[in-house]
C-alpha cells in the first residue's frame, strides 16, 4: 500500500439478539452488515485536517499545530486524533481526505461507529508509527474516542461489529470477551423507517431504569445479578419494585435468556432457521411490549416483512425511530418491496467483513 494513499472502510451492524442489553453486563449477539463507511485520503506535508464530506454536503477542516479542541458535540474526527495521540501515535503530515458511506445515518444501524472505527484504523494508517493493530484494539480506541471521551451512554458492541465484522457474540461482564459465530446463510433486509431518533434519551431511559433497580436490589440482597437472576426469582424481590420496574427487569432476563438461546442455536451444526426467526420476533415482542421502544411505523414494516415470507424482524438499534431489519433467506425481495410499500426505504444485505483497508 502506497502511505500516501489510503482507504479504510468499516461497516455498519444489525444487532441480532441482546438489544439495550451490552452496556448492562450482558451478551449481545451482532453482525456487521454490506453497508459500509470508508474514508478516502492522502497525505500531505501541510499539518492540516481537511474532510470532505459529499453525502451531507459539509467539509471539515482543522489545524495540527494547535491544541485540539472540541467545538460540537460529538466531534468525533478530532477525538480519534485526540485518543490515538493519548496512546502514543504522532502525526508530522497532515491530511486530504473524503468520508463517503452506504449505511442510513443516524438510524441505528451504527453509521456513528462505523465512521468513528473507519476513521481511527485510517489515522493509525496515516500516523508516523503507521502500526498494524488488531481489530480488538481498533475496536476499544473507536469505543474510547465515541463514548468514553464524551460520556455517552452506549455499550460496545457497535465498535466490535465494526472492527471485526461477521457474526459475533459479545460479553462485557466480569471482562470483555468476543467470539467469532459462523455466519448466516442468507440475506437480511434493512428498512429505514425516516422517523428521526433520539438515542441518547432512549439509552439514558432504558439504561438508567435498570441500573436504577440493580443498585437498590443489591443493597439489599448481595446475592443479586443481572448475570445470575432467573425469570421465577422476580417473584422474590416483589415488595422493592413497582410494576413497571418488575415488568423492566422482567424484559431484561427475557432478553438476557433469547440471547442465550440464539447461541446455542448458532452454534449448532446445522442451524435451524425457522427456529431462529421465533427468536427474533420474540426479542421484537419485548422491546415493543415492555421496553417501548418501537413505533407505528416500524412495526408497520414488520409486520408486512412477516407476512411477505421473513423468518423473523425486529427493531434495530436503540429504537424510538430508525431501522428494523428482517431475516429473509428465500424471499428477500418480495420482503424488500413489503417494506417498501409500508413506507420504508429498503436495503438488502448480507453479512459482511470488518473493518479493512486498501
Amino acid at each position: 500500500m502506497n502511505r500516501t494513499k489510503i482507504i479504510s472502510s468499516a461497516p455498519g451492524r444489525i444487532c441480532l439478539f441482546g438489544e439495550h442489553q451490552d452496556y448492562l453486563g450482558l451478551p449481545v449477539i451482532a453482525a456487521g452488515i454490506s453497508l459500509r463507511i470508508s474514508v478516502d485520503g492522502e497525505l500531505t506535508n501541510e499539518r492540516s485536517i481537511n474532510i470532505n464530506l459529499p453525502d451531507i454536503n459539509s467539509e471539515e477542516s482543522f489545524s495540527m499545530n494547535d491544541e485540539i479542541r472540541y467545538e460540537k458535540e460529538r466531534d468525533y474526527f478530532k477525538s480519534c486524533i485526540k485518543i490515538l495521540q493519548r496512546n502514543g501515535f504522532t502525526f508530522s503530515k497532515g491530511i486530504n481526505c473524503s468520508v463517503k458511506g452506504t449505511i442510513p445515518i443516524n438510524a441505528g444501524a451504527s453509521s456513528s461507529s462505523a465512521l468513528v472505527v473507519s476513521w481511527i484504523n485510517f489515522l493509525v494508517k496515516a500516523s508516523d508509527q503507521n502500526k498494524n493493530l488488531t481489530d480488538k484494539e481498533i475496536a476499544e480506541l473507536a469505543y474510547k474516542a465515541e463514548v468514553l471521551e464524551f460520556s455517552e451512554p452506549g455499550g460496545m458492541m457497535d465498535h466490535y461489529s465494526a472492527a471485526l465484522g461477521g457474526v459475533i457474540y459479545l460479553e462485557s461482564f466480569p471482562s470483555i470477551k468476543v467470539q467469532k459465530i459462523k455466519p448466516l446463510p442468507g440475506v437480511f433486509v434493512l428498512g429505514n423507517s425516516g422517523e428521526p431518533k433520539d438515542t441518547k434519551t432512549i439509552l439514558k431511559r432504558v439504561k438508567f431504569q435498570v441500573l436504577d433497580i440493580v443498585k437498590n436490589l443489591g443493597k439489599k440482597y448481595s446475592d443479586f445479578s443481572l448475570q445470575k437472576c432467573k425469570i421465577e426469582d422476580i417473584e422474590k424481590y416483589s415488595q422493592e419494585l413497582n410494576n413497571d420496574q418488575k415488568e423492566l427487569i422482567a424484559a431484561t432476563i427475557k432478553n438476557r435468556d433469547i440471547t442465550g438461546e440464539a447461541k446455542k442455536l448458532l452454534e449448532a451444526s446445522n442451524v435451524d432457521l425457522n427456529k431462529l426467526g421465533i427468536l427474533i420476533n420474540q426479542h421484537q415482542d419485548i422491546l415493543r411490549e415492555s421496553l417501548n421502544i418501537s413505533t407505528f411505523k416500524i412495526d408497520k414494516m414488520i409486520d408486512a416483512a412477516l407476512n411477505a415470507g421473513a423468518l423473523g424482524a425486529k427493531i434495530n438499534g436503540s429504537g424510538g425511530g430508525g431501522c428494523m431489519f428482517a431475516y429473509a433467506p428465500e424471499y428477500y425481495e418480495e420482503v424488500s418491496r413489503a417494506i417498501e410499500r409500508a413506507g420504508g426505504e429498503s436495503y438488502i444485505i448480507k453479512i459482511d467483513s470488518g473493518v479493512r483497508t486498501k
